[in-house]
């Protein structure tokens, strides 16, 4: 079922522009006759050099489709991707995800790089090809043809230069980019941070506004989170060119930077200079490792599951086999995460974390009792080595210098999958070492 269709006049000549009128009032009456359902939202994509009172000269043609005029917006902007993201901020606020476009049919597979860059798998859409007419006294829609048609490399490397242009204009939402930073880890030797969820460019309430993950199930394309990072780049100081995320398996591998990498892992080392790397959290904990003595360096993506199966430790493990690292000079900080406060288990997952120590968990005999996953892994490092005072984690007693704070209850501040479905968004701890 369509919920709003997109109707692409971006490229109408100039000497068809008086005739807009006529042009589109056969398409917009057939969408009303023929949608199955009433009145969709239509979205008319216009190049901004058209003149201001094109909007008012519609409406003598849309007196007859009452229950489209209430819900048709003409949308203009100097660029395509600029009126394509002006049209998505729109769609997203309704919530709408099924779009039929009805465009040119030399602008098809122009446009359908603009969508596959700007939208992700959450939206559907169709085609429908409009065919103008010499004299401009109708549109016709046509049947959509079957054959794809790949655009020159060329042409997408130009497409891809507008948006990513449009998208570093944009102004920072919901404050500046902010970085929290541990004072365990040597600033002349590290570079390092924590990021929180303001100073991007998502506009998605869940997502806004420095989100740093980009999924199929999520609203947010890869272009936004592209840009989200090279502004945090830019704040932090390191080149996002060089830049390696973890590729999560709630699992413990680990890739070595420089060697064969895995398909999926949740924990990264390396001793390359200029290499941040760099672990996700929503919840889970994003955990920072630092070796001042052999200068090297880690990050583990560690949720529940990577928790019990020891993910931090394999990282330090890592960090040994492969540096010469010394366990009593590693130095280990857990971002902000999901407290015991607010984070619940079923019992039988809450027996795992029993068995590590009964504090892990508060209320055991509950139906889904609270786990302390932080704690958790505390244990699991000083059993392995790394010494009390190496680790960085909420029992810290000046909170000023508190970095491990709750994801779920500073919604200002942090992203939090527990806190808000499944359409959340994600923030980071990188770590790389300097030069």
């Amino acid at each position: 079922m369509v919920e709003a269709v997109l109707i692409d006049l971006f490229s109408l000549p100039a000497n068809l522009q008086n005739n807009i009128q006529g042009l589109l009032f056969n398409t917009l009456e057939t969408i009303e006759k023929c949608s199955s359902i009433p009145a969709p939202f239509v979205y008319i994509m216009c190049c901004q050099r058209q003149e201001n009172g094109e909007q008012e000269s519609l409406l003598p043609a849309l007196r007859d489709l009452q229950s489209l005029k209430k819900r048709l917006q003409v949308v203009r902007a100097q660029t395509t991707a600029a009126v394509l993201y002006t049209i998505k901020q729109r769609l997203d606020e309704k919530d709408l995800s099924i779009i039929k476009v009805i465009l040119p049919t030399l602008r098809k597979d122009l446009v359908k790089v603009y969508i596959d860059h700007l939208f992700t798998a959450v939206y559907q859409f169709e085609f429908e090809d409009l065919q103008v007419a010499s004299d401009c006294k109708n549109l016709q829609i046509a049947e959509p043809q079957s054959e794809e048609q790949m655009l020159p490399t060329q042409d997408v490397a130009v497409i891809r230069s507008e948006i990513q242009m449009y998208l570093e204009s944009l102004p920072s939402l919901n404050g500046e980019l902010t970085i929290l930073r541990s004072s365990l880890i040597p600033d002349d030797i590290f570079l390092h941070g924590f990021t929180t969820r303001t100073g991007g460019i998502s506009y998605i309430p869940t997502l806004s506004s420095c989100n740093l993950f980009s999924s199929s199930k999520r609203r947010d394309p890869q272009v936004v989170v592209k840009e989200n990072l090279r502004r945090l780049a830019n704040a932090a100081g390191f080149n996002p060119e060089t830049f390696h995320r973890v590729k999560i398996d709630h699992a413990n591998a680990v890739c070595i930077m420089g060697k064969t990498e895995p398909d999926s892992y949740d924990g990264i080392v390396t001793n390359q200079k200029g290499v941040t790397i760099a672990a996700p959290g929503a919840d889970c904990i994003p955990v920072l490792f630092a070796d001042p003595v052999r200068k090297a360096c880690g990050a583990a993506h560690s949720g529940w599951k990577g928790t019990l199966l020891g993910v931090s430790m394999a990282t330090v493990n890592a960090m040994i086999s492969e540096y010469g690292c010394n366990v009593k000079d590693i130095l280990v900080v857990l971002g902000p995460s999901v407290g015991p406060c607010c984070y619940k288990l079923p019992h039988e997952s809450a027996k795992e974390f029993h068995r590590i120590d009964p504090k892990c968990v508060r209320l055991f005999d509950s139906a889904c009792p609270y786990i302390d996953i932080r704690r958790a892994t505390r244990i699991l490092l000083e059993n392995g080595g790394i010494l009390p005072e190496n680790i960085q984690d909420d029992s810290v007693t000046d909170q000023n210098q508190n970095v491990t704070f709750c994801t779920a209850c500073h919604p200002d501040k942090f992203y939090s999958h527990f806190r808000d479905g499944i359409n959340f968004g994600t923030q980071i701890g990188f770590i790389s070492i300097r030069d």
